[in-house]
């Protein structure tokens, strides 16, 4: 159990528009002007994603490989931070550090995605560094690079895994007590998870549904989808009740929004 947590992420009536990658429809995705024109136009919670560099550098780059956003080549995990500067991205800028980002932009929270295990711990370094754990969730697809986050710093704000994500999925089709048991087995707040944060189908499976959102919101965990650019599709989620809408077109999206 934890003392005190920081609410990053709550279930709320108004949804978030998290700038998925800064906006990588508006600027060069998970570039530092992509980040600073996002801050600009008033976004103040953003999605990335984090790769190490092979002396243990987090950055910001959703690839493992230097190759399609970059002119460089190669997987970042085999190069030092001193020859990433030497790369440039779609911005003319190099891979911005976890750490540069997070003390530039203190009032913003940033959901950052651990794209790989060797990523954990210097994600972590980095969020102590700038004493930024009240305003980061750190996300991933393993539960297991999850777990070992939570234990190096356990005042901070994490969504789920896959693992945990399917359980919450097969909850919807089953009644207590199996569901019961199927969460317990869920992080919550009470572990520092805040958020799931879900695609609507995988694999061909639906994830998302309105029977989600509610069960979601019983074990005290806000919803958020991704990566949604679709502005009728954004108007279904918010009448199933989702707390925060992922997307490319963050803009575009709130600009909608704000209509409905």
């Amino acid at each position: 159990m934890l003392g005190q947590m920081n609410r990053i992420y709550g279930i709320t009536d108004k949804p978030l528009v998290i700038a998925h990658r800064g906006g990588g429809d508006e600027h060069p995705e998970n570039s530092i002007v992509a980040f600073r024109a996002a801050y600009q136009a008033g976004f103040r919670y953003i999605e990335t994603d984090a790769h190490a560099t092979s002396d243990g550098i987090a950055v910001l780059s959703h690839d493992p490989m230097l190759d399609r956003t970059t002119d460089g080549s190669g997987l970042i995990s085999a190069h030092t931070w001193k020859e990433i500067t030497q790369v440039h991205d779609e911005s003319g800028n190099c891979l911005v550090r976890v750490d540069d980002v997070l003390a530039e932009f203190p009032d913003v929270v940033f959901n950052i995605d651990a794209k790989e295990d060797n990523v954990a711990m210097p994600l972590v370094d980095a969020i102590r560094r700038t004493h930024a754990q009240t305003h980061v969730c750190v996300a991933s697809f393993s539960e297991k690079r999850l777990d070992r986050i939570r234990y190096a710093m356990p005042t901070l704000t994490t969504s789920l895994g896959v693992t945990a994500t399917a359980r919450m999925v097969i909850a919807t089709h089953v009644a207590n007590p199996l569901r019961g048991q199927l969460l317990r087995a869920v992080p919550g707040p009470a572990d520092g998870a805040q958020a799931v944060q879900v695609p609507l189908v995988s694999r061909h499976i639906p994830v998302l549904t309105q029977k989600f959102v509610q069960i979601a919101h019983a074990h005290q965990l806000a919803v958020h989808a991704w990566t949604i650019n679709d502005l009728d599709q954004a108007d279904l989620l918010v009448s199933w009740g989702v707390d925060g809408i992922i997307t490319d077109q963050p803009t575009a999206m709130r600009a909608h929004l704000a209509q409905a």
